[in-house]
């Protein structure tokens, strides 16, 4: 494995993480098989585990910290607040009010006295940014967090923010996450050219797109069972289409000529860009964490990615949406009675 800065940080993260947004949802991975997910990865050189404090309701972070309790110092850990979690006022958002709650929540469901990256999920267009980074500057300064990261932003959202931190002189955002893929390109017009010039690291989401990319969609469609795409009928809508199946197949015969899967084409694609940092790749099972680091292991040279840009270019994917995942919510009035989850 090897391991990249997080940006202009001197924080090194494996350049293959883990993603753990399916750790306790339903009909997924239960408490057991995360630990030993999260172990086999740990045991294969990933350093990086990526959750929020809304997957699964806070049983993500739950499920990671329990299965660190005797190894925090072998995993960083990379978490998220902003989403909604749940309704009423001063339960979400980017508000200095709700981030000193929703820190403590988070250390405590992960078992540990500090994050590693604290990452605000979406942020909150109801007020200055400069309330959400100010919070986050006096979180490193307590020790509560080490560094500080942004997800779903605009390009432009995340070149003011990264001025507005200058200006004021508080810990920069040192990596944006965003969908970014060989399905799902649309960073590249604008906020992979952002991150370059700024030095913040990338950490792609939905890298194999939702699964599709694994090339286990079988021909007329049909995901493997207990997969994102088998349970979320929205998102299999949304990328299981007779194009991008043609397309995965392609890009699947060209790996196999090369050696590979389409999996490890995907991940090892993503890091061919310098300026991305870590890739965090989901896994049912340590044989998928295994397949994973595989990737890693893969540099394409400048004609290969050439080719792969040319199936790209010649066959555009379908639905590949916004690099971006806007909350409507923080638009709409606030409910005064809390919804029960």
């Amino acid at each position: 494995m090897q391991f990249r800065h997080l940006g202009k940080s001197g924080l090194e993260v494996s350049e293959i993480g883990l993603g753990a947004n399916s750790f306790g949802e339903p009909g997924r991975r239960d408490i057991k098989e995360s630990a030993e997910i999260i172990h086999a990865a740990i045991d294969h050189g990933i350093n990086f585990v990526d959750t929020s404090n809304v997957y699964a309701s806070g049983l993500s972070e739950e499920f990671i910290g329990s299965a660190l309790k005797n190894r925090r110092s072998e995993m960083l850990i990379g978490t998220k607040f902003g989403s909604m979690r749940h309704q009423g006022p001063n339960n979400f958002g980017g508000s200095r009010n709700f981030i000193m709650q929703a820190v403590e929540d988070s250390l405590k469901r992960l078992q540990t006295d500090y994050i590693d990256v604290y990452m605000i999920h979406r942020p909150d267009t109801r007020m200055p940014m400069e309330e959400t980074l100010k919070a986050l500057d006096d979180l490193v300064h307590d020790g509560k967090i080490r560094y500080t990261a942004g997800c779903n932003f605009e390009a432009w959202r995340l070149v003011d923010s990264h001025w507005i931190g200058r200006q004021n002189n508080l810990v920069p955002l040192a990596a944006s996450q965003f969908a970014y893929s060989m399905l799902a390109r649309s960073a590249e017009k604008e906020m992979i050219t952002a991150c370059r010039q700024l030095g913040i690291g990338v950490i792609p989401y939905l890298p194999l797109a939702a699964g599709l990319l694994t090339g286990k969609v079988s021909k007329n469609g049909a995901p493997p069972a207990n997969t994102r795409l088998a349970i979320e009928q929205h998102t299999a809508e949304r990328w299981i289409t007779p194009h991008n199946l043609k397309l995965v197949s392609v890009l699947d015969d060209w790996a196999r000529n090369h050696g590979h899967s389409v999996t490890e084409l995907a991940l090892a694609w993503l890091l061919d860009e310098p300026i991305v940092a870590t890739v965090i790749a989901g896994a049912s099972s340590p044989a998928h964490i295994r397949q994973n680091v595989k990737a890693s292991e893969w540099r394409l040279t400048s004609d290969e990615r050439n080719e792969v840009n040319k199936i790209l270019d010649e066959m555009p994917p379908e639905n590949s949406g916004d690099y971006y995942s806007a909350a409507g919510y923080f638009n709409a009035p606030t409910e005064m009675t809390p919804r029960v989850e």
